[in-house]
């Protein structure tokens, strides 16, 4: 009996060789997607939508980039994955891991050409990953007893995620708005307490990062414009009941006047209401929902600066920053914890008029206030300031540096290759693919800055027989350089998720001899 007859029709089985074949040229042409992007000279991509509005996206972050792709091959579905996950762990190294991964296949498929099984590829590739993270571990710099090598290890770190992004002419700048948002966070990754309020108009350089905390709101007419020592409630509740809501209630009346009583009523029901928040002993009070006049007209009269309609991130941000907790009723004020800081203002931003918290209780918090031409600009402007600041935040836990533009490939390979030598069977044929997998990624470093990277890899490979070198491709000059002295640097946290997370999505595809599609369900079988 045939095997076509056990699964419905239409679903169609892809076997052995095919379905190899199929997994790996996916996942290939999802590598080669986004390797133009790699590097210091790495070009963008504009990604258009094909909603309503057709938003049109420009980006060098690889993960963003194939979020957007809506994709059929199984296989660069799993590659998708991983630069999500890359992105949700560390950051930075999107790019580099799907290019990792999808050059180990390409290996991998020259030697499956060559009759050698999968799982003796998978066998080398685990063993190549484990002699290549030793070598990093043995190379890692740590610097952090010393708080100013540490910082400079940082404003490096920080500038080379940020050379290959939109960010990269004034990278310094930004490299130590992004440094110092991190140092104030004392070790915490929780970069919640950073706040990234984009407002078009400006130049890049015109960005700055504010101690305090920004709330993006105007103030409203009639209260005070700058309260000194400010207590503050946060609250989430309603405070739009001193009219009759003619939709939500039916009440039958005998005549204008009674409407008038129970309008009263609900006056005096909001008055109380008030007189409550007020018992807190607050000067500024902040709220989610809208806030009508009546109660307006009464905080403005008790000095009370009201806020409403923060957004939601706003207020949960002020909250964590303030000391506060957000409150929805309002009986028994003691327990109530209030927010507190030394000065509110209103402050211009462009043309809008923003508050401004400063001298907040929790030092962590700090507001980047990005400043640039367009939304677009704005957008990839932030998403490569929150790289920049992810990598920092896991660096600053994890201190180990290793040196930038290529050089740790090359450590890896070279210790790869030694592997390969020492290693009997066919295994070493695989370990010596996953050598060659690594050194792609300098390659195409070198291409995208159209250099000559046959000629610049096979130098850096001369220079790297000698013990201690610190060489480099360095796209600037176009030769190859001291990374060391040009201070290109990267985590080592980052290099190990990309080494570790590209090599498990490569075996992980390499494991596939069958891809089985379902069937479409017809719309005709729901009657």
């Amino acid at each position: 009996m045939a095997i076509d007859t056990i699964f419905k029709d239409e679903a169609s089985q892809e076997k052995g060789e095919r379905a190899r074949m199929a997994s790996f040229v996916g996942a290939m042409a999802i590598a080669d997607l986004v390797k133009t992007t790699l590097g210091p000279k790495g070009m963008d991509k504009i990604l258009q939508s094909t909603g309503r509005g057709r938003e049109v996206t420009v980006t060098n972050d690889g993960a963003t980039i194939l979020k957007s792709l809506h994709i059929d091959n199984p296989a660069a579905k799993v590659l998708v994955d991983i630069s999500k996950v890359q992105d949700d762990e560390v950051g930075d190294g999107t790019t580099s891991v799907v290019v990792l991964a999808g050059e180990l296949l390409r290996e991998a498929e020259k030697l499956v050409a060559a009759k050698i099984h999968p799982m003796t590829i998978i066998s080398g590739y685990r063993m190549a990953a484990e002699c290549a993270r030793n070598v990093l571990l043995q190379k890692v710099v740590d610097n952090k007893a010393d708080a100013d090598k540490f910082r400079s290890d940082l404003m490096n770190i920080a500038m080379t995620t940020l050379s290959s992004k939109i960010l990269s002419q004034d990278k310094e700048h930004f490299a130590s708005l992004a440094v110092d948002a991190v140092m104030r966070l004392k070790g915490s990754t929780n970069l919640e307490a950073i706040q990234i309020i984009k407002k078009p108009g400006g130049s890049l350089k015109d960005s700055f990062l504010d101690e305090g905390f920004i709330l993006d709101k105007k103030i409203g007419i009639g209260q005070p414009k700058r309260i000194e020592n400010a207590k503050i409630l946060v609250a989430n509740t309603a405070m739009d009941t001193d009219k009759v809501k003619i939709y939500g209630a039916r009440v039958r009346v005998d005549s204008m006047a009674k409407v008038a009583e129970i309008e009263g009523a609900e006056k005096e029901k909001m008055r109380e209401k008030v007189q409550k928040i007020i018992g807190h002993g607050i000067n500024c009070f902040v709220n989610r929902q809208l806030i009508y006049n009546f109660p307006e007209e009464l905080f403005a009269d008790a000095g009370i600066l009201a806020i409403e309609h923060a957004d939601f991130d706003g207020i949960e941000r002020l909250a964590l920053v303030t000391g506060g907790e957000i409150a929805s009723t309002f009986d028994n004020p003691e327990s109530v914890k209030l927010g507190q800081c030394d000065l509110i203002e209103e402050i211009m931003i462009g043309e809008d008029k923003l508050i401004h918290f400063s001298g907040v209780a929790m030092g962590q918090a700090c507001t980047i206030v990005l400043r640039g031409a367009s939304h677009h600009v704005l957008d990839e402007a932030e998403r490569s300031l929150h790289d920049a600041l992810c990598v920092l935040s896991q660096t600053v836990n994890d201190s180990r540096v290793l040196l930038g533009g290529g050089w740790p490939e090359m450590v890896m390979a070279k210790e790869i290759d030694e592997l390969a030598r020492k290693t009997p069977g066919k295994k070493s044929l695989a370990i010596e693919a996953f050598s060659r997998a690594l050194l792609a990624i300098p390659t195409i470093i070198a291409d995208n800055a159209g250099l000559d990277s046959a000629e610049l890899i096979s130098q850096l490979r001369a220079e790297h027989q000698s013990e201690g070198c610190t060489a480099g491709i360095d796209v600037i000059s176009g030769s190859v350089g001291d990374m060391a002295a040009r201070g290109i640097c990267e985590a080592f946290k980052v290099k190990q998720a990309v080494l570790l997370s590209a090599t498990e999505a490569a075996e992980m595809i390499l494991r596939v001899d069958e891809i089985i599609s379902c069937a479409p369900r017809r719309r005709e079988d729901r009657m």
